[in-house]
């Protein structure tokens, strides 16, 4: 009779120390998930890791979304950049190249700035050619006091922008 009692208490011990404590994992079993010789129930394995550096990660990544698509519709939301004959689709975060289309037309290929010395053809710096750098593109619109151009681009400082810059070492061409 001992002897039974003695296995039912020890029966009881065991299940009452084998109560779950996977409710929140601890860093070390974020740490051991690699490892083959640790046990981990599947409630554990289904949930995300709640470590500080995790939660900033995906706080931090949520911001940037926001960020990118508040900066997306406020773009698109401009008549001049989203309607008309020209549609260049959303933003990308290069833009020079993108509103460059807006202006101009072009397929997606010619987001990237570099893209448009291939577009139409060779020419000298004039009124209505664009001018194209190795990382930036824009278009001509007149002739400074200085002897500059006036260049007219997107993503110049954050903002579509007029300004005279030296267009040494650029390529032209005109549509």
């Amino acid at each position: 009779m001992r002897k039974n009692v003695f296995a039912v208490a020890a029966t009881l011990l065991v299940l009452a120390g084998a109560t779950s404590a996977d409710a929140r994992p601890s860093r070390e079993t974020a740490r051991d998930s690699w490892n083959p010789f640790v046990q981990h129930s599947a409630s554990v394995a289904d949930q995300r890791v709640s470590t500080p550096r995790a939660k900033r990660q995906r706080v931090a990544s949520r911001g940037r979304a926001q960020r990118v698509r508040y900066a997306t519709q406020s773009y698109e939301s401009r008549s001049s950049y989203s309607s008309g004959s020209h549609s260049a689709g959303p933003r990308p975060r290069a833009w020079c190249g993108w509103w460059m289309r807006t202006q101009r037309g072009g397929g997606a290929h010619l987001n990237v700035a570099w893209n448009w010395s291939k577009w139409g053809s060779p020419s000298g710096p004039q009124v209505g050619a664009v001018v194209v750098w190795r990382h930036h593109v824009g278009e001509i619109v007149g002739r400074a006091p200085n002897g500059q151009w006036l260049v007219r681009s997107g993503n110049d400082g954050g903002a579509v922008r007029t300004r005279a810059r030296s267009v040494a070492g650029a390529v032209f061409r005109v549509g």
